[in-house]
């Protein structure tokens, strides 16, 4: 186990990092702001269970490998950058279902398996989350102490339970503001259609990203 002063420092240095609007954020409020805030929880929850996927990577090793081969990380980072592009188009496509005479403000069912599975997939591979870990991890462990993927392991599940809780946060006020466009048929169709490009955006900013920390 990390000793209590390292848990803290890493504690105090995730709040601070993700505080900061990122990826992640964004990804969020793209989700809350096409399909409301239940989508956007599930959206969070998804893509905080897939960092556990590039958490372990960077814990036994892998994560390093990707990091610093170039076909590897490229490889990661343009199917993520696709799967949030394939994200916003369908958004934009479907900015208007529900959308009628009868029922102006029902949205789009999405079944919380599904969202749940796209934010996972988002969060397992978002390049910039392994260059965070493979550069940050090995900061905060303490090598002579042994165990060093449990360690980080550790380090990892104190960094998603932050991200969780101020992500979630995210993901409401992002889902009460839609709401009130809700009201409107042309209002809502609008913001469906930022939160998908939001998403097309994102995958944009993620294809430029490289495996420097």
């Amino acid at each position: 186990m990390p000793s209590a002063e390292a848990l803290i420092a890493f504690a105090l240095t995730s709040l601070v990092l993700i505080a900061v609007p990122g990826p992640s954020v964004l990804f969020v409020i793209g989700r809350s702001l096409a399909w409301g805030r239940s989508a956007g929880l599930w959206s969070v929850l998804g893509n905080e269970l897939g960092s556990l996927v590039p958490i372990g990577a960077v814990a036994f090793g892998v994560g390093a490998i990707v990091a610093q081969s170039v076909a590897l990380f490229t490889v990661v980072k343009v199917l993520g950058a696709l799967y949030l592009a394939y994200l916003g188009i369908q958004a934009i496509r479907h900015r208007r279902d529900g959308i009628g005479d009868d029922s102006e403000t029902t949205p789009r069912r999405v079944s919380p398996f599904v969202v749940l599975r796209q934010g996972f997939i988002v969060g397992a591979t978002n390049p910039k989350t392994i260059v965070f870990f493979v550069a940050a991890l090995p900061q905060f462990v303490d090598f002579h102490a042994g165990a060093v993927p449990v360690q980080m392991m550790v380090l990892g599940l104190v960094f998603t339970v932050i991200a969780f809780a101020c992500d979630a946060t995210w993901a409401l006020l992002a889902g009460s503001a839609r709401e009130w466009f809700a009201k409107s048929p042309r209002r809502l169709a609008a913001v469906r259609g930022t939160g998908g490009g939001m998403m097309i955006g994102l995958g944009g900013v993620l294809l430029l990203a490289d495996n420097k920390a």
